[in-house]
């Protein structure tokens, strides 16, 4: 996944971190904020071309630390996120429950 950079955006309460090409969004992790500290993650979406690259996780990983580092909690509704970051103890403090 070298040189791509993650962006985010939002307007309202939708919001996406995503990776762009040319004005192309080649992934995507899309949220909703719910409230004012939690996020929810609807979905995640990774271009076949860059699929196995770990850009999905990446994606997930960027969602992470934007909720620690502005003190919200994570709502994975997406099963791929539910997935990442369930399974990780690093992950356990920004769960919503």
């Amino acid at each position: 996944m070298s040189k791509m950079k993650i962006q985010r955006e939002e307007h309202g309460k939708k919001g996406a971190f995503f990776i762009e090409k040319n004005g192309v969004w080649l992934a995507e992790l899309t949220y909703t904020r719910e409230g004012r500290r939690t996020i929810v993650i609807e979905n995640t979406a990774v271009a076949k071309i860059l699929r196995g690259k770990g850009v999905g996780k990446a994606l997930v990983k960027a969602a992470a630390k934007f909720a620690d580092k502005n003190n919200l909690l994570i709502k994975p509704v997406c099963p791929y996120a539910r997935k990442i970051l369930e399974s990780s103890a690093e992950y356990e403090e920004i769960l919503a429950r």
